[in-house]
């Protein structure tokens, strides 16, 4: 059996689901930043960094649906998987910047800044693996969850 035209075929569409990822979650996160610094001046950095958290894996889950991973419309179950990177996310963004403010307290905000795009980067990798291969995964027909209904829709597709 030759696989490499099967894995060949999947490099690109990896590598440009990623480029698409980082488009829109890059763009999500650099609005989230901003918008980070603007609550800081009126809210503590954790409850700001959760309410920025929470929106920006809102917008980005829509995004990523319908244009990472070619879906029309996440569901519910979709969001609600989503979610949990969003407790990963907040941790990781937050005990990075609490780790600065211990390390160097008077940092700068080109110092603050970098540090939380970094983590929210590093979070970002995480988030697509994820997102990839367990929330927007493509449906095996022959997989564990495929119905005699399905399984029948496919061959007469293949047949046809």
């Amino acid at each position: 059996m030759d696989t490499t035209s099967s894995t060949t075929a999947k490099t690109p569409q990896v590598i440009g689901s990623f480029v698409r990822f980082v488009v829109f979650g890059g763009g999500v996160g650099l609005a989230s930043s901003a918008t980070l610094i603007l609550l800081c001046g009126h809210l503590p950095f954790a409850a700001a960094n959760a309410l920025v958290t929470v929106g920006s894996t809102l917008i980005a889950t829509e995004l990523h649906s319908r244009f990472t991973f070619g879906r029309d419309k996440p569901g519910t179950s979709d969001h609600v998987k989503a979610a949990l990177t969003v407790l990963v996310c907040y941790l990781f963004t937050t005990a990075a910047m609490l780790t600065l403010q211990a390390i160097q307290p008077q940092a700068g905000v080109l110092v603050r800044q970098a540090v939380y795009l970094s983590a929210s980067g590093l979070a970002g990798i995480g988030r697509f693996a994820f997102m990839r291969l367990v929330i927007f995964a493509k449906k095996s027909p022959t997989g564990p969850k495929a119905t005699p209904r399905v399984l029948a829709r496919e061959a007469v597709a293949t047949a046809a």
